[in-house]
């Protein structure tokens, strides 16, 4: 008989994994892989992928958990290929045949209209979304035949740039702020040629501080010992890069840690990622009103601390 499957018992972890997700595989499913095989009390993943995406999944373990709404709003950048010449119902590869159009586009006249599509736009949600209308996601609805308003919303796309030109294929590197949907970016860019498209494939390339070239796949993952997988976790912080930094003596780390505030001296106001003495990592801290204030710290007994 085979031998029973031995669950490990759950240990603190803290940090984050760079994970190059698979196709075919949910952001959740890989998700949970990933916390088996740390053994992890707690996890989460920063930004989900569709099944069929890959690339870029950034999964918080522990502490960093806390910070990881700082890369759900971070700035991203994809890998996109596009199918002209065919609209499917969930914009992606995976749904049914909708609607045929003109496969061959000249790529001059696409590139035309290019910037159109860059810079502070607005973009309609497309039906198979996870977003809410009356307590029900939009997929729901979608599944059921039932048409239901989808209100334009404010995105930001910094570029677009056409890498791979080969009709009815072209593939496209886009940058874009959080809420962009390259699928129906996909699709307004090819209504604006008088074509039709969906989005082919698609793969993240980075989000916010991090990029893909340090990320590890699942199988690599697989195959190391726990002492390798520990060595490729990023400190708690690593989510706030991009926020300024703030370094306190122990009078003030002493305040902020039993949830009070200090004087902030001559520091401007804003949110600050805070360290100690010994540049101990102690969390987010925003200053106000002359005052430093605790808004997201960790643990002192996490294994962040020293």
């Amino acid at each position: 008989m085979p031998a029973p499957h031995v669950r490990l018992p759950r240990r603190r972890v803290d940090g984050v994994l760079l994970l190059d997700k698979p196709p075919g595989r949910s952001s959740n499913a890989a998700l949970q892989q990933a916390k088996r095989l740390y053994a992890a009390e707690k996890a989460g993943h920063a930004g989900t992928l569709d099944p069929l995406a890959s690339g870029l999944l950034p999964i918080c373990f522990g502490e960093a958990t806390k910070f990881a709404q700082s890369l759900l709003d971070a700035r991203k950048a994809y890998i996109a290929t596009l199918r002209f010449g065919i609209t499917t119902a969930t914009g992606d590869a995976e749904g049914d045949v909708v609607a045929e159009g003109p496969a061959t586009i000249a790529r001059a006249d696409f590139e035309r209209v290019l910037p159109r599509f860059v810079g502070a736009v607005t973009q309609v949600p497309p039906r198979h979304a996870a977003l809410k209308f009356q307590g029900r996601n939009y997929y729901e609805y979608a599944r059921a035949g039932i048409e239901i308003p989808r209100v334009a919303r404010g995105i930001e796309i910094d570029e677009i740039v056409v890498l791979e030109w080969a009709p009815p294929l072209a593939t496209l590197r886009v940058a874009c702020g959080k809420g962009t949907y390259i699928r129906v970016l996909a699709e307004d860019l090819a209504a604006a040629v008088g074509s039709c498209a969906h989005l082919a494939a698609l793969r993240r390339i980075a989000a916010g501080p991090f990029s893909l070239d340090r990320a590890v796949t699942l199988d690599a993952l697989e195959a190391m010992d726990a002492a390798a997988r520990d060595a490729l976790l990023l400190p708690a912080d690593s989510p706030l890069d991009g926020v300024p930094r703030l370094d306190v003596d122990t009078l003030v780390e002493v305040a902020l840690m039993q949830g009070q505030v200090a004087p902030a001296g001559q520091t401007s106001a804003g949110r600050y990622r805070c360290y100690g003495p010994r540049q101990r990592f102690l969390g987010l801290v925003e200053i106000l009103d002359g005052s430093v204030r605790p808004l997201r710290l960790v643990r002192t007994d996490s294994a962040v601390w020293p």
